[in-house]
C-alpha cells in the first residue's frame, strides 16, 4: 500500500468510525444493549445515553489512531507525537462525527 492510498484509507475509516456511535443503538455496532426506553417526549425510541456514545467515540479514536500508527510504522520510521497532536486529531475526529450527531439529535423526526 502506498502512502496516498494509506492516507485516504485512514480518512475514510476515521469518517466511518466517528459516525458509528450516532447511527445505531448498538455498542460498537455489534453488541445489543438492554437499555430501558426513555420516558421523555419520545418513548418509542430506544437509545444509548450520550456519555456512552462519547466513550465509544473515544475508544474508536484510539483504534483508528492505532491503525494509523501501524500504517506509518510499516512505511518508515514513525514520528513521536506530543499532546498537541492528539488534541488536534481528537478534535478533528469529533468534527468528522458531526453528520451522525446531526442525524441523531438535531433533525426533527415526525
Amino acid at each position: 500500500m502506498n502512502q496516498t492510498s494509506a492516507v485516504w484509507f485512514l480518512i475514510v475509516l476515521a469518517l466511518l468510525a466517528a459516525n458509528v456511535p450516532f447511527l445505531n443503538d448498538r455498542l460498537f455496532a455489534i453488541f445489543q444493549l438492554n437499555i430501558v426506553k426513555q420516558v421523555s417526549g419520545n418513548s418509542s425510541r430506544d437509545s444509548k445515553p450520550f456519555w456512552l456514545r462519547l466513550f465509544e467515540m473515544t475508544l474508536l479514536y484510539v483504534l483508528v489512531g492505532s491503525i494509523g500508527f501501524a500504517l506509518e510504522s510499516t512505511m518508515g520510521n514513525p514520528f513521536r507525537q506530543k499532546w498537541e497532536f492528539y488534541a488536534i486529531t481528537f478534535s478533528l475526529f469529533m468534527v468528522m462525527g458531526f453528520p451522525g450527531f446531526v442525524l441523531r439529535y438535531l433533525l426533527r423526526r415526525d
